[in-house]
């Protein structure tokens, strides 16, 4: 009897051990394959930076992840040929402000949707998410003739006006601010006597600073990137965004490898920058308004 209570307890304990085995063995696995996975995302920007010390014969003729010695005569050739640090300060003051702009009137009118009961206000709502379904390409013809209508073209404000109407901001920012923010601190600041304004700016503002860091992480990224509409509506070299003076390197002076490369590593450098900085509330914005309290 004492043997067979030993000999179970030596199988229990041989499969504990088999199990942690196939655990440790599973976490291997599994380690291998996300150092595999960001080995893959990693090796296209490692490769645009490795090209971009390259000039176009040696881009063209061979493979190679080892750098090169032209990257200060790709810097000088670009320069001389576009102002690509004027790019990167249009970039940066339109995506700017058109990042302040989208997140205030977007939370303004989320404010609104969340906090105010007036007749309509579903069906309002339920348009308002219709219209995320259409391109925003299909919208394109129509603003250009709405700014040409207002001698509005080749100007900064063509470019930022249109980002006050971002629906999905209006979405995002509403589905927090009614798990967020109780309807009992509103009435309290109205008896208090403050008006919509003030109790917005200073009471429910505040409040939403998760969700309008998360949100305009993405929605400066975005406008960094934008490429069609400051193509269609700009017409002066001087207030092209990066993006488009990028391609211009491509389309107008022929194909030089080398200078796209450096074009395309100096447009996407803020784009890094901002992701490695805000990487948690980009992660953490996945979860947020999820749950209703």
């Amino acid at each position: 009897m004492q043997t067979a209570k030993v000999a179970a307890q030596r199988e229990a304990v041989v499969q504990h051990h088999a199990l942690r085995q196939r655990l440790t063995l599973g976490k291997i696995l599994i380690y291998l394959f996300l150092i595999a996975l960001a080995v893959l995302c990693v090796i296209p920007f490692y490769l645009m930076l490795i090209y971009s010390t390259h000039n176009n014969a040696s881009i063209a003729s061979s493979f190679t992840f080892l750098p090169g010695t032209f990257l200060i005569d790709n810097y000088v050739n670009m320069a001389s040929k576009i102002n690509i640090w004027r790019g990167f300060a249009n970039s940066f003051f339109i995506a700017g402000s058109s990042t302040v702009l989208s997140l205030y009137i977007g939370a303004l009118t989320a404010y609104g949707f969340a906090k105010f009961n007036f007749k309509g206000r579903t069906g309002l709502f339920l348009f308002l998410l219709a219209t995320m379904m259409v391109p925003g390409q299909l919208a394109l013809i129509g603003v250009y003739r709405l700014f040409s209508t207002l001698g509005l073209l080749d100007s900064y404000a063509a470019i930022i006006l249109p980002a006050a109407a971002n629906a999905f901001n209006v979405f995002f920012i509403k589905q927090f601010m009614e798990s967020s923010i109780p309807d009992e601190i509103i009435e309290s600041s109205r008896v208090d006597g403050a008006n919509e304004f003030r109790t917005f700016n200073q009471i429910v503002l505040p409040i939403l600073g998760p969700a309008i860091s998360a949100l305009g992480i993405f929605t400066f990224i975005g406008s960094w990137n934008n490429f069609l509409t400051p193509l269609v509506l700009f017409f002066s070299l001087d207030k092209y965004p990066l993006p488009v003076l990028v391609a211009l390197v491509q389309g107008y002076y022929g194909m030089d490898y080398g200078l796209l490369y450096l074009g395309v590593a100096i447009s996407i450098l803020p784009i890094i920058v901002v992701f490695a900085v805000f990487s948690k509330q980009i992660i953490g914005s996945v979860a947020l308004g999820a749950v209703k309290g």
